[in-house]
């Protein structure tokens, strides 16, 4: 008998109007995935680092393009030293933004994100620009770099020769990090452990799903998987075969 290895179910919705076809991994989006930042997240570097509570913020963020820079520059901008432990420092090294080798990244500082705050600040762990967004009683992901508010969510494009356009959303794997990836002692999306959501991820993600494909395509994805009933999706590898990484140490 073949494994199922990482098989996924798919959802496929062509629209009528715009003629795109958008294709839904309905494995992950049906699961209970869920971040678990400070909740026992395993972080991305070669070794468990659980009490280190980076999560996937060990290294800078990447922009996808001058507006995405310019749009988390405005909300640096915004953000109040009681929100990020680091604001001295970013100032002292002219700015939390900087080009690094050609790309544009967030600066690190002290191993991680210079964004992040560490355990134990008194103004909350985690990303400064997402407390300053919740603070300001707005979305962090208008507040984040793109990379950060869509993770573990990957949109990608594809275009055949006819010029018909595919658009496919996915769970990110190791492999969209590149070379980098196969080092991780851990990912999120290949492990149960991450899988203790309340909430299917086309629930709990809503606003992410939207921002990615629009309304009317993520409207079509919420009619046919409410539309299944009882009938039960093909549940995730990670949930399938249990916490190998976790128990067996490998990455």
């Amino acid at each position: 008998m073949l494994s199922d290895g990482d098989q996924h179910e798919w959802f496929s919705w062509t629209d009528p109007e715009g003629g795109a076809t958008y294709l839904f991994d309905v494995t992950f989006l049906a699961s209970s995935w869920s971040c678990i930042f400070g909740q026992g997240c395993l972080g991305v570097h070669e070794v468990p680092t659980p009490e280190r509570n980076e999560g996937c913020c060990s290294f800078g963020a990447h922009f996808a393009d001058a507006a995405d820079r310019k749009r988390v520059q405005r909300s640096v901008d915004r953000l109040e030293p009681k929100h990020w432990q680091l604001h001295a420092a970013a100032e002292s090294l002219g700015g939390p933004i900087w080009r690094d080798d050609g790309d544009w990244t967030t600066r690190t500082h002290d191993g991680a994100c210079i964004m992040l705050n560490r355990p134990g600040f008194a103004g909350g762990e985690g990303c400064a620009l997402h407390i300053g967004a919740a603070s300001a009683g707005e979305r962090p992901l208008d507040w984040k770099p793109e990379v950060c508010w869509q993770l573990p969510l990957r949109l990608e494009h594809s275009e055949d020769t006819l010029g018909h356009d595919t658009y496919t959303l996915r769970e990110w794997k190791r492999r969209d990090w590149g070379e980098g990836g196969a080092e991780f002692h851990w990912w999120c999306t290949e492990d149960d452990l991450a899988f203790v959501g309340a909430e299917p991820v086309w629930r709990s993600s809503r606003d992410e799903i939207i921002e990615l494909v629009g309304a009317v395509p993520y409207g079509a994805l919420v009619e046919y998987l409410v539309g299944r009933g009882s009938t039960t999706v093909l549940p995730h590898p990670a949930v399938r075969r249990g916490s190998t990484a976790t128990k067996t140490g490998n990455p």
